[in-house]
């Protein structure tokens, strides 16, 4: 086997040849930049924008919905229709997380899910006409500090009840993300009456708005879009 050569001399000045040459091609290059006329630059100020003159005019109580949504949410809610009986007799219109959560089907999750989306504050408000057509409706607000609880709220909500059989969907007019739902189907459970219901969800910032109504006959649409667009024009 042919012992390893090493690196003799004709290797180095190959090598110190290259170097000379890119040095030499930098300099040329140089020279040729020093010999061209200097290329002008855009100004680095910029127009100063004139303030405009004025007061802002500031929005009245009425204007300012954070005004709303920050104080007595009862007065947001739907009053009860004249002749109607109220269904929340010696209460006083809120909602606690252990009594909102049992109205979940599965309370031990709703639980869960009101703290983790940060549920701030529900009111509420149910009532009945006759003998078996009821109302009731929530506003539930969330702190939205961390999630946009209100948001995935009515997202969850409207994915569980529109996989349902025999319910029909159609957005509620001027609610953004609102939908209302209604079942062509009764609810029966062992010893009541078998019951219809139609239902609506929206949100407005960091509000949900949740509604039912139950009948032991077939509830119209209209009637569900109604209650659902006037609340929501509330908010």
């Amino acid at each position: 086997m042919a012992p390893a050569r090493r690196r003799g001399r004709t290797a180095a000045l190959i090598a110190s040849a290259a170097a000379l040459g890119i040095v030499a091609g930098g300099c040329v290059g140089y020279v040729v930049q020093a010999g061209r006329a200097p290329t002008k630059l855009p100004p680095l100020s910029q127009s100063v924008l004139r303030q405009g003159k004025g007061a802002v005019p500031l929005l009245s109580a009425a204007e300012d919905r954070q005004v709303k949504t920050d104080g007595d949410l009862r007065k947001l809610l739907l009053p009860k229709p004249r002749g109607a009986q109220d269904e929340d007799a010696g209460g006083d219109g809120w909602m606690d997380l252990e009594e909102y959560a049992t109205w979940s089907e599965n309370p031990g999750a709703g639980f869960r899910w009101a703290l983790q989306s940060q549920l701030r504050r529900v009111a509420a408000a149910s009532w009945r006409i006759g003998a078996t057509y009821s109302v009731d409706i929530r506003l539930v607000q969330y702190r939205q500090e961390q999630t946009l609880g209100a948001r995935d709220a009515v997202r969850d909500q409207e994915g569980w009840v529109g996989s349902k059989p025999g319910v029909d969907s159609r957005p509620v007019p001027g609610a953004g993300d609102g939908m209302a739902y209604v079942s062509r189907r009764p609810r029966s459970e062992p010893g009541y009456v078998p019951m219809y219901q139609a239902e609506a969800y929206a949100s407005r910032g960091d509000l949900v708005m949740q509604m039912w109504i139950t009948d032991t006959k077939p509830v119209p649409e209209k009637k569900i879009m109604d209650l659902a667009k006037r609340q929501v024009g509330r908010l």
